[in-house]
């Protein structure tokens, strides 16, 4: 089951029916209330892809190599620092580009 947010105005039956639907994209749009964009946007999609695509990366970048990671993580463990403080740790004596989000 695809879990559509309550804004969306359209679902993935109406998107496959905008595909298959004939007529100008303005006539599609005002047909299925939505605006001439949306029509383009499915209208361009291959027709098997009516579902949402992810929002999520597609590749998760990281700034720590393997190594500095399991110095950071033994760090964590032994020193039992503020996540703040470790990140000023980490920046003056591990990787100088580490972020928050990294630890």
């Amino acid at each position: 089951m695809t879990n559509i947010h309550p804004q969306a105005r359209t679902t993935p039956k109406v998107r496959a029916e905008i595909q298959k639907a004939t007529g100008t994209q303005r006539e599609i749009a005002a047909q299925f209330n939505v605006t001439v964009a949306t029509v383009r946007k499915w209208r361009s999609r291959d027709p098997d892809a009516v579902q949402d695509r992810s929002h999520r990366p597609n590749r998760l970048s990281t700034t720590l190599s393997p190594a500095q990671e399991a110095i950071v993580i033994e760090l964590r463990r032994t020193l039992l620092l503020p996540l703040d403080d470790l990140l000023v740790v980490t920046r003056e004596f591990i990787h100088a580009g580490a972020s928050r989000a990294a630890l």
